[in-house]
């Protein structure tokens, strides 16, 4: 516990793991909640309907995401130091980074290119990465000379 004290973007990178530790859970409880959880989140009518079919192709989409999110969260727990150094933690984290912030901002170009893309789904979701994104970014460079192999 040690490290957390003395790592300056502890705090930052608790909170990174936090929220990608709950959009993993959110994308379980869409599993759970079925159809209308689907649909309250944005998936889309298609997966929706899918999920109400019994398909299994939504299930294996959202568990795939939500994997990814929970390996996120640890990465972000790690660069805490809440638990132990994962391989290529600096380089993971600023991944992660790139890819939250990549998402939130591609909102812009789409809407662009793409109006009838631009619901409210894709503006809050667009919004709440951004968040994250930010999150993960002041913890990064908080925390890098303590992310250092």
């Amino acid at each position: 516990m040690q490290q957390v004290v003395s790592n300056p973007g502890s705090g930052w990178l608790i909170a990174a793991a936090v929220l990608s530790g709950v959009a993993a859970l959110l994308h379980l409880g869409c599993i759970v909640g079925g159809p209308d959880w689907y649909r309250f989140f944005g998936a889309g009518e298609g997966m929706a309907r899918a999920a109400a079919r019994g398909d299994l192709r939504p299930t294996l989409i959202t568990l795939g995401i939500a994997a990814v999110l929970a390996v996120w969260a640890a990465y972000a727990a790690s660069g805490a130091g809440l638990i132990p150094r994962l391989p290529l933690l600096r380089t993971a984290l600023v991944a992660i980074t790139a890819v939250y912030l990549l998402r939130a901002i591609a909102f812009v170009p789409v809407h662009y290119w793409r109006p009838q893309h631009s619901d409210a789904f894709a503006l809050w979701s667009s919004a709440i990465v951004l968040v994250y994104g930010v999150v993960h970014l002041i913890g990064v460079v908080r925390a890098w000379r303590h992310l250092a192999p």
